[in-house]
């Protein structure tokens, strides 16, 4: 049974704090697995690095285990395949929830538009919308690399909270290109731009402002 809520409100499943805390835990445990950058960490380490038992750790290893998020080897524990399961559906998640917001923009600035994402010193376009109205546009390929501190798409990830909230660039990645970009934030553990290129100048002042709203649209929509 449930046990009554000191503040009145519907009861409160027993056990659900416990459960609360153990899932946490177990977050924590992966975390922890996955900051390890080369050598795989000890039970102990781990233990350490959660503020738990060693008992403890071996208990939440197993559901993360049986998932196949981790494997161990001895004392030793890794990340496991499952990992790159889950991993393999983040790009098409990210993909559906920037559509809204990229079509408007594209539509608006009459601009090919674009969600960039960094993969360590190289920026990726994950996802890319072309407008419908225009008689040519740039034709902007999903999957398209560069490195991470060319072009506006990939300087705009770096700006500082502080700083300026949207940056172009001329001809860094392609001659006769024009590009704005504006930095995702406040999603965490993401690292993105929204970006408009064009073959044509574009008005900083009047493009700079629609793709910051965009980039806050899709960080909306991806909380």
């Amino acid at each position: 049974m449930g046990r009554p809520d000191p503040r009145g409100r519907l009861p409160v499943p027993a056990g659900s704090k416990e459960s609360s805390l153990t899932l946490e835990r177990g977050l924590a445990l992966l975390q922890a697995v996955a900051d390890a950058e080369s050598e795989a960490p000890s039970i102990s380490e781990l233990a350490a690095a959660i503020g738990a038992s060693r008992a403890a750790v071996y208990r939440l290893l197993v559901p993360l285990q049986s998932r196949g998020l981790v494997r161990r080897e001895g004392s030793k524990v890794r990340l496991g395949l499952g990992v790159l399961r889950l991993a393999s559906n983040v790009l098409p998640q990210l993909r559906l929830a920037a559509q809204p917001a990229l079509r408007t923009l594209a539509e608006h600035v009459g601009a090919t538009s674009h969600l960039t994402v960094a993969d360590g010193t190289e920026a990726q376009a994950v996802a890319v919308v072309e407008p419908s109205w225009t008689a040519y546009h740039v034709a902007y390929r999903v999957g398209s690399r560069h490195p991470v501190h060319r072009g506006a798409a990939g300087k705009a990830i770096g700006l500082s909270v502080e700083g300026r909230q949207w940056v172009h660039s001329t001809g860094e990645l392609q001659p006769g290109a024009f590009g704005v970009a504006a930095p995702v934030r406040g999603v965490p553990g993401l690292r993105a731009s929204v970006g408009v290129v064009a073959l044509e100048k574009l008005d900083g002042d009047v493009v700079g402002p629609q793709v910051v709203r965009a980039a806050q649209e899709v960080a909306d929509a991806l909380r």
